[in-house]
């Protein structure tokens, strides 16, 4: 007699990823850690990268401390009642908008309970009012505006706020999922690679798919896709205006190169927020389960690891002129178009494939029913759109040149420096090179997240359509990269 073939649980078909456990607790742990060596490590009171780690022989403690400002009252003065309330309050003041204003309600893909999600979206509104209350307020204060003044001055004590928050929000949506149960009227699912059974990993990539919660006056958020885009992107951009002000109240004028990365990485996150309805088909959404992944993602690591190159430029202004001024514009122009224009064309193939400006196009039908594109921008590699993402991300870096600097002190008189509204003076010096790894670190950090985001996504569609999946693979043959990768 032959033996029926055991039936596999959801996860052991989707398996670990980030290595497991151990890359579970190397990035909830070790990432929150890198953004405070960015912090400190390249700062405004002695210089990008540190002086003392340039001279090895030199360093100390102490003198690693008075170089890097550490808080007199050592860690505690990593964290402020202050920065938490500004913290809950922007979040709270986001939501209460969501309520508010105008919305759409759009119905989700299909969970494999055969149930839909309504989701009430509205990001772009809600946005464009905080950003216009904060125009407002800028030209009436200037650069002096306490909104400003207060994200540079009480920085390090914002980070902690947030983690603390994302921590707090990671921690509690890990205890509600184990309160989801099977056809349950609400839709609520488990994310198939959320159950493995290993609390660190479990509670890292997310249990629960889409965990909701109803708030008092605010009504029912969907937390993974509301923090999907607020409040990290927004808050991408508003760190980025408050160093383009603390440029000015160093420097008493603002540059070119600091401008254009506010202006151009301002246009990337509104652009997703005027498309909002297009990230319900991501994997974000329709694979990832909820965890201190997202979590710390949606309220570190965009508003305080992204924003680097602006915080570099802050203390150390960069002139492009013209003709670099264009070249970057040309850069992030083509880049943006090869991202929208294939995205767009994927998202009208899926809701109407006989809109005039798809129906050309040649594709691939599977065992499964779905339809995969062969021509076209989808025809040309797998994810077109990471390319065109990816390149857009090089004029993000490429504005603060050759980047290092040190600070020294009033009446120096370096040659070349650029001097404070204190008289402190900075040169680039020593120093110079040093710190590519800070200003340049996006564009190498996001060239892994979209091959491992391409990795998983291959992964996903070999297991739902087989064979189809790799006769697919051999028509269209390239990932990213056309003709290399």
């Amino acid at each position: 007699m032959g033996t029926a073939k055991a039936h596999k649980t959801p996860f052991q078909e989707h398996g670990y990823e980030f290595a497991g456990p151990l890359g579970a607790f190397g990035i909830s742990f070790g990432l929150p850690i890198l953004v405070y060596i960015f912090a400190f490590g390249c700062n405004d009171v002695s210089g990008c990268p540190t002086p003392s780690l340039l001279s090895p022989k030199t360093l100390s403690l102490d003198k690693l401390k008075a170089e890097v400002g550490w808080p007199e009252n050592g860690v505690a003065g990593l964290f402020s009642w202050e920065a938490l309330a500004a913290s809950i309050g922007y979040v709270l003041v986001n939501a209460i908008l969501y309520r508010i204003l105008p919305a759409v309600e759009i119905e989700g893909t299909v969970l494999r309970s055969g149930g839909r999600l309504k989701y009430r979206l509205n990001t772009f509104y809600c946005h464009s009012v905080i950003l216009t209350a904060l125009a407002a307020g800028t030209v009436a204060q200037g650069a002096e505006f306490p909104v400003w003044t207060f994200i540079t001055d009480n920085y390090i004590q914002l980070i902690t706020a947030n983690l603390l928050i994302a921590y707090a929000v990671a921690i509690f949506v890990y205890v509600r999922s184990f309160s989801v149960k099977p056809g349950n009227k609400e839709n609520r699912e488990l994310a198939a690679g959320g159950q493995s059974g290993n609390l660190l990993y479990d509670w890292f990539i997310g249990r629960e798919l889409n965990p909701r919660v109803t708030l008092p006056f605010i009504g029912e958020i969907d937390l993974k896709e509301w923090l999907e885009l607020r409040p990290g992107m927004l808050g991408w951009i508003i760190m980025n205006f408050a160093w383009c002000a603390k440029q000015y109240r160093n420097f008493g004028y603002v540059t070119d190169s600091i401008v254009f990365i506010s202006v151009v990485q301002a246009w990337y996150i509104i652009d997703s927020w005027w498309n909002e309805p297009a990230i319900l088909t991501t994997m974000d959404i329709t694979t990832d389960g909820f965890g201190m992944m997202l979590s710390f993602a949606d309220f570190v690591w965009e508003p305080f690891a992204y924003p680097l190159q602006t915080r570099y430029l802050a203390t150390h202004p960069v002139h492009l002129g013209p003709v670099h001024l264009s070249l970057m514009f040309a850069l992030i122009g083509i880049g943006y178009y090869i991202f929208r224009a294939a995205n767009n064309e994927k998202n009208r193939f899926r809701t109407d494939e006989k809109d005039p400006r798809v129906s050309h196009l040649k594709y691939m039908k599977t065992e499964a029913g779905s339809k995969l594109l062969i021509s076209g921008w989808w025809g040309v590699a797998r994810h077109i759109n990471y390319f065109g993402d990816w390149l857009q991300s090089w004029p993000y870096c490429l504005p603060t040149g050759v980047s290092g600097y040190q600070i020294l002190a009033a009446g120096t008189h370096a040659a070349g420096s650029y001097v404070m509204k204190d008289g402190r003076e900075v040169v680039q010096g020593d120093a110079r090179g040093w710190a590519i790894p800070i200003t340049y670190f996006y564009v190498l950090y996001f060239a892994i997240l979209l091959i491992h985001r391409d990795g998983r996504d291959d992964v996903k569609c070999k297991r739902k359509y087989g064979k189809d999946w790799d006769e697919y693979k051999k028509i269209v043959r390239y990932r990213i990269i056309p003709g290399i990768y």
